[in-house]
Formats: structure tokens, sequence, C-alpha cells
């Protein structure tokens, strides 16, 4: 594979960020492929606000990519609010042997990212356009997933609720968080514990730009009970009155 402006940074940001072994020319060039079809995409649809190589590497790729050791051989993932296909499409390049249903509530979303995982031949991807909260009433995926994980959709004293019910008893939620995640972990112990949850790490490190750098914390919370039936709430009540 030849040199180009986006190879070249990938690997300079990947040396940053301790990703060093995601550089290989097979992984390279999907990701460049996986850029060239999100900002064609982006020009008639709103699919990301970062729009220059210097912050979709670090700020979308790096930033998915430091969760991908996190995720145990061979499990099943869902993305609850996966917007734009992150981290569902940059794990699914570099984990093949994940399956990841994409969930999000806009149709038109997790139609893109479907579309995209088709074009960059990625099988272990699916979607679904739904709202978390009334899918974990549904018995085909309340408490089914090995791991699900949310990124940038809401506070966790929110999120918790939202997730929570469709990770399986002896699971995983990971809640992908800015530098104020300990403070949105303090406000929402007790609530995770309500849900069947107890939380098993908060892990927090930087996510290295070309000349800067942005503070992460991911909050890992393992499923040990079953969330009781009265959860998740409409989601109008979650909001107006988190746990």
């Amino acid at each position: 594979m030849e040199n180009t402006p986006f190879s070249t940074l990938f690997a300079e940001i990947c040396d940053k960020n301790d990703l060093l072994h995601y550089v290989t020319p097979e992984l390279t060039a999907q990701f460049e492929r996986l850029t060239e079809l999100m900002l064609e995409t982006n020009r008639v649809m709103n699919v990301t606000a970062l729009t220059t190589l210097d912050k979709i590497i670090p700020l979308h790729y790096a930033d998915c990519l430091k969760i991908a050791i996190s995720i145990p051989e061979g499990a099943t993932v869902a993305d609850i609010g996966c917007g734009g296909g992150f981290p569902t499409l940059p794990l699914a390049i570099v984990r093949p042997d994940l399956t990841i249903v994409g969930i999000d509530s806009t149709d038109k979303k997790v139609r893109y990212v479907q579309r995209t995982a088709d074009a960059l031949k990625l099988p272990n991807v699916s979607t679904l356009a739904a709202r978390a909260e009334e899918l974990a009433q549904d018995a085909s995926y309340r408490e089914s997933f090995d791991i699900v994980i949310s990124r940038a959709v809401a506070r966790l004293n929110v999120l918790d609720e939202l997730c929570m019910p469709l990770v399986k008893v002896g699971g995983q939620f990971i809640a992908m968080k800015g530098a104020a995640g300990q403070v949105e972990l303090d406000e929402a112990t007790h609530g995770i514990g309500r849900l069947g949850g107890e939380i098993l790490a908060v892990k927090r490190y930087e996510i290295h730009l070309s000349d800067t750098s942005e503070d992460r914390t991911l909050i890992v919370t393992a499923k040990t009970t079953p969330t009781p039936r009265e959860f998740p709430r409409p989601f109008g009540n979650i909001k107006k009155k988190p746990l």
C-alpha cells in the first residue's frame, strides 16, 4: 500500500495512542475507505461534525479503538445511540470476532451505518432503528447482549437505565465518557446498583491528537443480577427523575 496523507497521519496518531498494532495495510485501507464514505455522506446528511483528518483519526478512530481490548473474544455487542457509526464501525473493522448491532432511534442513521458496513464488507454488523428503552421491553433483546456500549449519548444517570436492561447477567455495560466521567459516575452509582450492576473498573486515559490531547474515562459496569422488570421506564420519566 502506497503512503497517502491518510495512511501517514493514521500511523502517527496510532503511534501516539499506543495503537500501532492496528497499523497494517489492510486495516489502514479500511479506515481510509470509511473516511471517504463518511465524508461523502456528510455532504448530504449530518454524520459527523469532524471533517478533517487531524480530528477524525484521533477523536473518532483512536477513541473507539482504545476500548477494543476491553471486549471479550466473540462477544455479542450492542452500540446504543450508534449515530454516525461510532464505535460500531471501527470496532467491526479491527474485531471481526465480534457480532455488533448498531442501535439508534433515527432510521436514516442506522441505514447509513448498515450501508457503510456493507460497503466495507463487514458481515459482523447489523443495525436496528429503535429506542433503547422500548427495545429493552422486548423479550428477544432484554438481557441478551454480552456487552452494551454507548458513546456521547446522555449523562450516565440516564444512560444506565437505557443500557443496563439489555445486558445479560454476567455481561458488561461500557460507557465511553470524557473528562467529567467520574462526576457522572458519582451521581449514577445508586441507580446502577438498582439496575443490577456493579462498577467493575474506571479507566482514565488521554486521546492524543497531533499537538494536544483530550481526557477520556471508560466506565465498565458488570451485570451481576437481573434488572427489575419495572426498568427501563418511559424516556420522559428517566430524564425527569434519573435513578
